[in-house]
């Protein structure tokens, strides 16, 4: 799974750790999933697209083969 939160975070002047505190999990969860080390639940895709006021279809891509 890609993703486009780091462009996005930003794009709104968020930091990592704004974010992570607005979606009640670690900055390290969002490091982690902005490098795609890490797939969020849906509940958190939810929240992140929600912040970053987008829809979770356009925040997250399947990974090209």
């Amino acid at each position: 799974m890609e993703n486009t939160i780091r462009e996005k975070r930003k794009q709104l002047g968020l930091s990592q750790e704004e974010l992570a505190r607005r979606c009640s999990v670690s900055r390290q969860t969002i490091n982690a999933i902005e490098n795609n080390k890490y797939d969020p639940t849906l509940s958190l895709a939810f929240s992140l697209a929600a912040e970053l006021g987008t829809t979770v279809d356009a925040l997250f891509t399947p990974a090209s083969p």
